[in-house]
């Protein structure tokens, strides 16, 4: 009997010295039929995604022309990027479009989330033709508005200041380059603004009535009410649409390509449309990969840094 419960003493301490799994928990081996099933979606996306961002890291320092081998060159390329008037233009034009559309944006969508969120009997209505522009292909928006910034006076917005008397107003938008970066910025808001509206629109509707009321009562008006009450409380819904309007505006593309292709000369380029023109035009792949090492570099570095001011005042609010 004695041998007996010494064994069954040992079995009782070897179990409670196991490591004990949570209820409904396995651990996950090389056999865990879970790990199997995920592999493909990770081949997929080892190849289609870092594969080929490393591939770019490296040609990003040689003269790859896309054919053939590659030569180091350092530095060189990224040297260029800053000391070249085409490509530090490039720079230049899309920190300027992007604060241009990450305020005027911000700020027409948030006055359009203010009105519809009143009272008015079309307020649906309206947030349906406000938000309308934002689901239609970019492209098509930017040869809409290629077409309206004709400088012709019997055609688009020109047409239209002279049926109001306003001939002095006319002019040759895409044709200036002091106007045309300016004019692809209005595009881009005239289209997103509505986007950001909904964004906002969420965030007031969460807004406690009682709050704005107990403020009015206290003899606060409508601006207070809204810089002391409001603004904070729709802090997430700001800090989303200044993060989204800030990656696209830096990232544009597709309407400085549809309206004007970087002209006249290079006063709309872009650093998406030098990479376009690098590799598929001049065919020097290393400079475009080069350039877009640093556009990545750009969007990643001001995204956290905005991030993390925004999420500040977020809890500071």
């Amino acid at each position: 009997m004695a041998t007996t419960h010494h064994d069954r003493s040992s079995v009782d301490i070897r179990a409670e010295a196991a490591p004990r799994l949570r209820p409904g928990r396995r651990s996950r081996g090389a056999g865990d039929p879970a790990l199997w099933f995920a592999l493909p979606a990770l081949l997929v996306y080892l190849v289609v995604v870092i594969y080929p961002s490393l591939a770019g890291a490296f040609y990003a320092f040689t003269d790859w022309s896309g054919l053939g081998g590659a030569s180091f060159v350092g530095l060189d390329n990224f040297q260029k990027i800053f000391t070249d008037d085409q490509s530090f233009g490039a720079l230049r034009n899309t920190l300027l479009l992007t604060v241009f559309i990450v305020v005027v944006q911000n700020l027409v969508g948030l006055g359009l989330a203010l009105g519809v969120h009143s009272k008015i009997k079309s307020k649906y209505l309206l947030r349906t033709i406000f938000f309308a522009p934002a689901v239609v292909s970019p492209v098509v928006i930017a040869f809409l508005w290629k077409y309206l910034f004709n400088p012709d006076p019997s055609s688009g917005i020109n047409a239209l200041f002279g049926f109001f008397g306003l001939g002095f107003l006319q002019h040759d938008w895409l044709g200036d380059s002091k106007l045309a970066l300016w004019s692809v910025g209005f595009t881009v808001v005239w289209q997103y603004a509505g986007y950001s509206m909904v964004i906002f629109l969420a965030g007031l509707q969460g807004v406690p009535r009682e709050l704005e009321e107990a403020a009015a009562l206290d003899g606060a008006g409508r601006w207070h009410r809204f810089r002391h009450v409001v603004l904070p409380l729709i802090a997430p819904a700001v800090t989303i649409n200044l993060m989204l309007s800030t990656i696209g505006g830096l990232k544009l593309f597709d309407q400085v390509f549809a309206i004007t292709n970087g002209g006249p000369g290079y006063s709309t380029e872009t650093l998406s449309t030098l990479i376009y023109k690098q590799a598929f035009v001049f065919g020097s792949y290393g400079y475009s990969t080069a350039v877009a090492l640093v556009l990545a570099i750009l969007v990643a570095a001001v995204s956290l840094v905005q991030l993390k001011y925004l999420r500040s005042r977020e809890v500071a609010g």
